[in-house]
């Protein structure tokens, strides 16, 4: 088999593309993982599907680099939505349909994606954590000395408890510093900390606001190891949010073929 894939970058999280819209293919959970593969495939945080959808633009299918088909990715959607651009499916706004249902997207000219993210009506609060589902599910930790923080070993620890293990969990990891929050996330299906999390970012910033640390009332600046993301959202109610959009760059990277068993 051989594939015609682009590559994006959202704050270094990255991610195969692929156009399946005509001549559809179906990739096994080990294709998936040898096309993720850093030193043996092309190399990524996760694989996507453009298809097509009745009644929106396109529909994203997303898998995490171990191979399997998992739930919403942040920063996936809006690499897709300028995908989408560039394959000439939309211009300056989008409608898609993902696994957590339907979004919206916005691009501006200078390659920055807003993708509104799903309500989130409710979030768990634990001794010394948040846990909550931003189109995946994610755990909240503040912590001190983040630069410093063994995000992998305690994260693993945390995603592979009795709780998690089946499921899983992406664990956050966060500290306010002056103007920014930062956040290092461990992902589930990567099993490893990651440069950025869309839907981790998100949760980090309703966290946040609920801890009064954000740095805005309806709005939360986010450094990741990747770069710079905004999270803005509105609040009824102590942990109910809506209308939350992330924001932030959405960069093609390089296209390639690969031919495969």
């Amino acid at each position: 088999m051989e594939i015609t894939f682009h590559k994006y970058q959202g704050t270094g999280n990255d991610f195969i593309m692929i156009d399946n819209r005509i001549n559809p293919i179906s990739l096994t959970h080990e294709q998936v993982y040898f096309l993720c593969h850093r030193r043996f495939g092309i190399g990524a945080d996760g694989l996507i599907l453009l298809e097509s959808e009745p009644g929106f633009d396109f529909r994203m299918v997303y898998y995490n680099s171990d191979g399997n088909q998992s739930s919403m990715c942040g920063n996936g959607g809006r690499c897709i939505t300028a995908f989408a651009k560039h394959l000439g499916l939309i211009s300056d706004r989008a409608r898609f349909s993902a696994t957590d249902g339907p979004h919206e997207a916005n691009l501006d000219e200078n390659e920055i994606v807003s993708l509104k993210m799903q309500d989130v009506k409710s979030m768990e609060q634990g001794e010394d954590y948040f846990y909550l589902n931003t189109g995946s599910p994610h755990y909240v930790k503040l912590v001190a000395d983040i630069e410093n923080y063994d995000v992998v070993a305690e994260g693993r620890k945390i995603r592979n408890n009795t709780r998690f293990r089946e499921e899983g969990t992406n664990v956050n990891f966060i500290e306010k510093q002056n103007e920014e929050l930062v956040v290092r996330t461990y992902e589930r299906g990567v099993e490893d900390e990651t440069f950025s999390c869309g839907t981790g970012v998100t949760a980090a910033a309703l966290v946040a606001a609920v801890m009064g640390i954000s740095n805005g009332k309806n709005n939360c600046l986010i450094k990741t190891k990747g770069g710079i993301l905004e999270v803005t959202f509105e609040k009824v109610l102590e942990q109910n949010f809506y209308n939350i959009w992330l924001k932030g760059p959405a960069v093609s990277v390089f296209k390639g073929s690969i031919r495969f068993d």
